[in-house]
């Protein structure tokens, strides 16, 4: 079973959301983790050996967070006009279509219509 890491940009009705389809989720605000640095939520998820969900794009940058390095990271990036229900059906969507080994280890970035995946290069 996937394990992710929901970070505080997210709604709390995404791990809720996640959970009744299948899936294991901790929410960092359950964890005393809400305003910590993205390196200390970085390292959280990786304690738990969970792909981290976020909203933040400083996720995305491959120096500091190399695909490959880590258990995975999505990034959501839609517009903030988006209702919270829309948002968790895009998400419980791509994830249902999307493989462990497009996840494990990898940067994807979900996006409106479509999803980008940046795979490990070894």
């Amino acid at each position: 079973m996937l394990k992710f890491v929901i970070d505080e940009d997210m709604p709390r009705s995404t791990a809720k959301v996640l959970t009744e389809n299948g899936f294991s989720c901790l929410d960092i605000r359950d964890y005393g983790l809400r305003g910590k640095s993205d390196k200390e939520i970085f390292e959280f998820a990786q304690r738990e050996e969970a792909i981290l969900i976020t909203g933040d794009m400083g996720f995305s940058n491959i120096i500091f967070f190399p695909p490959g390095t880590h258990h995975g990271i999505l990034i959501v990036h839609f517009p903030t006009e988006i209702s919270i229900k829309e948002l968790n059906k895009h998400i419980l969507t791509a994830l249902l279509n999307l493989s462990e080994k497009d996840l494990k280890g990898n940067l994807v970035i979900l996006e409106p219509g479509r999803i980008r995946i940046r795979k490990k290069t070894f």
